[in-house]
């Protein structure tokens, strides 16, 4: 495009600047397009009646942000798209080693299927910026269903919400059914963020005691007889942080304890994608005391921010979509529509098969360093439960990793009954390599000699 001539340079910015600027604005405006040749730096120098060396800058700035690229010999060319395709830095090393991740995808395969999910999103951009449901469209619940039914789940529509995230809908919940002073019932060692929830809701968490199987039926007996609770919280399958799976007998009689007191139950089944064979959700043998929260953080991508609810009876669900807009409005649009595309597509059962396979890698990893160490895992969890020997502090092991690419937290952020055993989560998942967690294991092995100095 021999005659193309940028507009508007009378912008307050150096002109160099401003010619690099006018050709972004005309790319993004189709009036450049990829391929085309820009005028030669001397012409367009003439035809502005400005120094060459500014144009050679401009065209420079341009190349250095990716809009064009030059040839020796044959001239300056538009690159096209504004839009950078590449991983941007900044974002890529983003990632909160506090927190339970699931292992990345990193299968181009699978990585290119998720992108394409993304040109549905931007057909329907002008759509999805709009305020909508707070439990999302019929569509999207639709899909939920459809998710849910993975676990067994086959409730009528109107019980079932598309909700922002397993945190909200559990500080919706609350909201609904507790009042500050109530008391709530939940493990000994239990999720942190239903103890940061509950204690904004001014909501007292009471946990009950615990064996190999999860919380005893004796121990919730006793506590609604003493504490007259509003509410179990349970994460029953690969409980974060021990990595306990409630059998399906115990599960049985705990439902079964829910019926008869008439208790609410909050389930996070956060976990529950993972396995292959998990046991069934307690909300199929208590539906009408259960609120069911299938999160998508954890088999399909945190950053969603999404989670597909069961309320126990469409009234529950009136209440909840009403909590949810006071709260948070609405879930995401945006993420509602690409995640019901990837349901639909197939490629959310894609990315948590990966999530499956590479979680079961990591803990074989994990079982080889750590040979010889008191642990608590399963094949699909994202964590193990470590055991210190004596004469080996949580404190110590903290500092001693504070510079690991692994997450290591302490027992104190789990524990509810009793004094904080020493004990840390040890986190396997996120964007670690499986090369870097071995490494960062090694470390952690060093770490736990008693009376080693690692300065």
């Amino acid at each position: 495009m021999q005659d193309w001539t940028p507009q508007e340079l009378d912008s307050g910015t150096p002109r160099y600047i401003a010619i690099a600027d006018a050709i972004a604005r005309d790319i993004r405006a189709g009036r450049l397009t990829s391929g085309v040749r820009l005028p030669p730096q001397r012409k367009l120098a003439a035809r502005l009646g400005i120094d060459f060396t500014t144009v050679s800058r401009a065209y420079g700035e341009a190349q250095a942000r990716g809009h064009v690229e030059s040839h020796v010999g044959r001239g300056t060319f538009v690159k096209g798209s504004v839009v950078s395709t590449a991983p941007d830095p900044a974002r890529a090393g983003e990632g909160d080693l506090s927190m339970n991740m699931p292992p990345e995808p990193t299968d181009p395969q699978l990585l290119a299927q998720m992108q394409e999910g993304l040109g549905y999103v931007s057909a329907n951009l002008v759509g999805l910026l709009r305020y909508q449901s707070p439990i999302g469209t019929e569509r999207d619940r639709m899909a939920a269903s459809s998710w849910l039914s993975m676990r067994g789940m086959v409730p009528a529509l109107d019980r079932v919400a598309v909700t922002p995230g397993a945190h909200a809908t559990m500080a919706a919940i609350l909201s609904i059914i507790t009042r500050p002073g109530d008391v709530m019932l939940c493990e000994a060692i239990t999720y942190p963020g239903i103890r940061n929830i509950a204690a904004r809701f001014g909501v007292t968490l009471v946990g009950l005691e615990m064996d190999a199987d999860g919380i005893l039926p004796g121990a919730l007996l006793r506590a609604i007889a003493d504490q007259g609770p509003k509410a179990l919280y349970l994460n029953p399958t690969l409980q974060n942080p021990t990595t306990l799976t409630m059998p399906e007998a115990r599960r049985l009689e705990v439902a079964e304890i829910l019926r008869r007191h008439d208790l609410t139950l909050i389930e996070d089944d956060a976990y529950g994608f993972i396995p292959a064979r998990a046991p069934a959700p307690i909300a199929l043998s208590a539906p009408e005391q259960t609120w069911h929260i299938g999160g998508l953080a954890k088999c399909i991508g945190a950053g969603l921010r999404l989670a597909y609810t069961i309320a126990p009876t469409p009234r529950c669900a009136h209440h909840l979509a009403q909590a949810l807009r006071a709260l948070t409005v609405m879930p995401s649009p945006l993420a509602m529509a690409l995640t019901t595309q990837w349901i639909e597509d197939g490629t959310a059962d894609n990315i948590r098969r990966f999530i499956r396979a590479e979680s079961a890698a990591r803990q074989g990893i994990a079982a080889e360093v750590l040979g010889g160490h008191a642990f608590r895992a399963a094949e699909n969890a994202f964590n193990l439960w470590l055991t210190l020997p004596p004469g080996v502090t949580r404190a110590d092991v903290l500092a001693r990793m504070a510079r690991q690419p692994i997450g290591v937290v302490p027992s104190d952020a789990f524990t509810v009954a009793g004094a904080p055993p020493e004990a840390l989560r040890i986190g396997l998942g996120g964007a670690v390599s499986r090369a870097r967690l071995r490494e960062g294991l090694q470390q952690l092995v060093h770490a736990t000699i008693p009376d080693t100095y690692m300065g």
